[in-house]
């Protein structure tokens, strides 16, 4: 894993820093089934805007929201991510969820981090439909007692003029990135159809689909 040093079975991964002072560390959990080029342009964004030192991509492994049955298994979302993010020395991947049993919970996730990088700064990113229902998630107060959550706009979404959340924990950023019109659902459905994914998908995350056939009917 780029940029990141090997910590304890299924912690969360020691981030090394180059400038001196506390880390800017991001937190990027998704499914990522399969991930894309949007997940890379807004993790890249975010790097910049917010000054990050490192943004870590954490798949998920068994999400809450979502069903098992219809998920790609944790090991082959791991391994593409990684084959996504490779090359890029501010990217880095956590297994940290992929290993954890029972539903994966951001709370628990984003403590972890803040006890294994004390005196990093941390950030969650999260799109503004998921921050949507912010006030659903497991302990929303202890998410922003860690993490300041940075919400990114999608395509039609506007920064609303503020938020409760704002005024809790760390608060919340808006980012100002560009929507881009990419989902995972939508390249599921392409890559079973035979149809390529070419500029959606790192050409690593492409090749890795094709030879494992991927979301092909029956597979």
């Amino acid at each position: 894993m780029s940029g990141a040093v090997p910590a304890r079975r299924g912690a969360a991964p020691r981030v090394r820093v180059a400038r001196p002072g506390a880390a800017r560390i991001g937190l990027f959990g998704g499914t990522f089934d399969p991930p894309h080029v949007g997940h890379l342009a807004l993790a890249e964004w975010a790097r910049v805007q917010l000054g990050l030192d490192q943004v870590v991509f954490i798949p998920a492994g068994m999400p809450p929201h979502k069903a098992a049955k219809s998920q790609t298994p944790a090991a082959q979302r791991l391994a593409m991510t990684r084959l996504a993010v490779r090359g890029n020395p501010a990217f880095a991947v956590s297994a940290i969820e992929t290993r954890r049993r029972g539903p994966s919970w951001t709370v628990d996730t984003v403590r972890e981090f803040a006890q294994t990088h004390p005196r990093a700064r941390l950030w969650l990113l999260v799109g503004a439909d998921m921050f949507d229902t912010f006030g659903t998630w497991r302990e929303p107060e202890g998410i922003l007692a860690c993490a300041t959550v940075a919400v990114a706009l999608r395509p039609g979404s506007r920064r609303p003029r503020g938020t409760k959340w704002a005024r809790v924990g760390h608060g919340v950023e808006w980012l100002d990135n560009p929507g881009l019109e990419v989902s995972s659902s939508a390249l599921r459905t392409r890559a079973a159809r035979g149809l390529a994914l070419r500029y959606l998908v790192p050409d690593a995350v492409a090749k890795a689909i094709t030879d494992l056939q991927l979301y092909r009917s029956g597979s």
